[in-house]
């Protein structure tokens, strides 16, 4: 079964930089879509972006030109690089990984525990 573990978060200034990673089981991204979800207190679950197994990518309208989904394939890990942080940003970062179609409603198999995000004005 596959296992997912985030790391990177933190707390920074508007304006700033933080790159989240997601490490993965063994065979991950020959099999999977994945995608980085996010929630904040008392909202709904908001899909971030994702990226396709054969590496193309989408991205919620609210992050588009300033966050980066990528991901390395020789180490099984996936990256979110988040520039140009703002305070809506704010909120619990999930990954996750779907044998389904690659869109955000989909169904997704796997979750990690996922990593705080706090954006300070």
């Amino acid at each position: 079964q596959i296992q997912l573990v985030e790391s990177g978060g933190g707390s920074v200034q508007a304006g700033g930089s933080l790159r989240l990673s997601c490490a993965a089981s063994a065979y991950t991204y020959s099999t999977y879509c994945m995608g980085w979800f996010r929630q904040a207190p008392g909202k709904e679950r908001e899909g971030v972006a994702l990226i396709y197994r054969g590496g193309s990518t989408y991205y919620n309208d609210s992050v588009k030109g300033r966050f980066t989904i990528s991901q390395d394939n020789a180490k099984n890990t996936l990256y979110l690089q988040m520039n140009s942080l703002k305070p809506e940003d704010t909120g619990m970062y999930y990954c996750a990984a779907t044998t389904s179609w690659c869109t955000f409603s989909s169904t997704y198999n796997y979750w990690g525990q996922g990593t705080q995000v706090t954006v300070s004005s």
